[in-house]
């Protein structure tokens, strides 16, 4: 519709024809705000990694080796299976406080390759994912800082509890 007549200023409503465009561009904006044509059709961009999943891989990881080490060689299974515990505990934990669910860990097989876990190659892994622990913790908010001290408190115990 076109306005080229003047509108009558004496109507009883009083409003003039600025008011009664912007009013009427006011509705059409409102409407299609509804329909979705000023929606985003970008994705929400993707949520940064938690700064925990480092120390939780490397808690899954180690939970892993020492299960594999009993598989190969059952004769350790009294020294290392409560380590192994403490690292699934350890996970559980960094898991639920990243608030995610826990990934699963491989079982272990009965491969060649896997009896080349030793007692070393354990405390290896320990001292560097003590490490990880420790950088982590020193950047770590109050909340997550405990947390992540004890979990490097313990893995250093384990290196020494492998020597």
């Amino acid at each position: 519709m076109v306005l080229t007549g003047a509108v009558l200023q004496s109507c009883d409503m009083g409003h003039s024809r600025r008011w009664v465009l912007g009013t009427a561009a006011g509705v059409g904006a409102a409407a299609l705000t509804g329909c979705g044509l000023f929606d985003s059709d970008d994705p929400e961009p993707p949520k940064a990694p938690d700064p925990l999943e480092p120390v939780l891989a490397e808690a899954l990881a180690l939970a892993a080796a020492y299960d594999q080490a009993v598989v190969t060689q059952p004769g350790l299974r009294t020294r290392l299976a409560p380590l192994a515990e403490d690292h699934r505990t350890h996970a559980a934990e960094l898991s639920r406080l990243i608030g995610e669910p826990m990934p699963s860990a491989p079982a272990p097989s009965a491969s060649a390759a896997a009896a080349a876990t030793t007692v070393a190659a354990l405390r290896q892994a320990e001292q560097a994912a003590q490490r990880t622990a420790v950088a982590a913790c020193k950047v770590a908010p109050a909340d997550r800082a405990g947390l992540l001290g004890s979990i490097a408190a313990c893995r250093a115990t384990h290196a020494e509890a492998l020597r």
